[in-house]
């Protein structure tokens, strides 16, 4: 079955935000989708009537079955176009979510299959978040804060918790971005400012704002 844009929009809104709330209220799904709360509840209603929703008036809403399905295809596009987008046409990794934005409504499967296998089936999209595999299974993997990784740990970027384009333009400016290899090099008491060194790079301070919202896993190397 097809979706309309605006259909798609509030499912994967709605995937998002209940896997932090749970339940997902009218007025959050207003808030994060910035429209009026009445357009909301008529948009559950027609979800509900396609069966892709739980939904009782005043009581939250959640996706069911099918709907989280539907949500996990969307998601799946979009992080494939992003990855296409980063790795085949160099947008910078600040630029691709926008553009991924208007692709992920291409719901053409066999093209999403072909260009999932032309990419090579990657796990992750450019900021790390995992890619759904043609059957919706998603694997989150296991990845700690910079913050926690000991001293003279060498590691590896494999995401961020922060995706707004002002985190991502700082780290494109400290050359740190997925796959990049860091060495937590000293942590400063007064701040929690870290002192690190990325590859072949020059020794680097950065904030421990900063560091908060960088992912990683340990080298395996």
């Amino acid at each position: 079955m097809n979706y309309s844009v605006s259909e798609e929009n509030y499912i994967k809104s709605i995937f998002h935000l209940q896997k932090k709330e749970g339940t997902v209220t009218t007025n959050e799904l207003a808030a994060e989708l910035k429209t009026r709360p009445a357009s909301v509840t008529d948009m559950m209603k027609k979800l509900k009537t396609k069966k892709l929703l739980h939904y009782q008036p005043y009581k939250g809403f959640r996706l069911t079955a099918d709907g989280t399905r539907v949500a996990l295809g969307i998601i799946r596009r979009h992080r494939l176009w992003e990855f296409f987008l980063a790795e085949k046409l160099k947008f910078t990794w600040d630029e691709v979510h926008e553009v991924a934005e208007e692709l992920e409504h291409v719901s053409n499967k066999k093209l999403i299959d072909k260009l999932d296998a032309y990419l090579g089936f990657p796990k992750n999209d450019p900021h790390g978040d995992p890619i759904p595999d043609a059957n919706g299974k998603i694997d989150p993997g296991k990845k700690i804060r910079l913050p926690d990784v000991p001293l003279q740990t060498l590691c590896t970027v494999a995401g961020v918790r922060n995706q707004s384009a002002e985190l991502l333009e700082l780290l494109e400016n400290k050359k740190i971005k997925i796959g990049t290899r860091i060495e937590v090099r000293k942590k400063f008491e007064f701040d929690q400012s870290m002192e690190i060194k990325t590859g072949k790079q020059s020794i680097n301070t950065i904030s421990h704002q900063l560091a908060e919202n960088i992912l990683i896993t340990y080298d395996a190397g």
